[in-house]
């Protein structure tokens, strides 16, 4: 087992596509879980957790999350960091991109020190609640309008994550 669980939810395929590319940045220090069947007890060891979602409709938080994070929240964090990404779409969903992420923040940030905050440069949007003073309460994504800079934006936060995940 290592150190950093990956919980990913995932509709298309486009989260769990970066999922499995923020594992292999981890140079396979990371293990893979699906949301919509991963216990609690599973992911209890783990000092460090990436949460990742897809942003669904207007803002709205992936469905398999939807169903895991009531449960979710009510674990034990203590000693825990989390990292959270999130894919939208700013083009279609301009006013709401990435917003998920802001759900699962909300639902734990009293009780987990979370990381890899990012500034909101270089993002093409209109507005969007998963920004608080200017950063993004995680990294978000768009597969569909900006898929030439997830490789990089991926890149850059792995290696902040990795001076937090020590």
């Amino acid at each position: 087992m290592n150190k950093i669980a990956i919980l990913y939810g995932s509709s298309g395929g486009n989260t769990e596509s970066v999922a499995k590319k923020i594992q292999k940045l981890f140079d396979g220090r990371a293990d893979l879980y699906n949301v919509e069947s991963v216990k609690l007890e599973e992911i209890k060891p783990y000092p460090y957790l990436i949460l990742g979602t897809s942003t669904t409709g207007v803002g709205e938080l992936q469905d398999d999350w939807e169903s895991f994070l009531p449960t979710f929240k009510k674990a034990d964090f203590s000693g825990k960091k989390v990292a959270i990404f999130a894919l939208g779409d700013s083009v279609s969903f301009s006013n709401t991109f990435a917003e998920s992420m802001r759900v699962i923040y909300d639902a734990i940030k009293d009780k987990v020190k979370i990381v890899g905050q990012v500034p909101d440069e270089g993002y093409t949007y209109e507005e969007s609640d998963a920004v608080i003073d200017g950063k993004w309460v995680g990294l978000p994504l768009d597969e569909d309008n900006e898929y030439d800079l997830t490789d990089e934006r991926l890149s850059k936060w792995v290696e902040e994550l990795k001076k937090e995940f020590v």
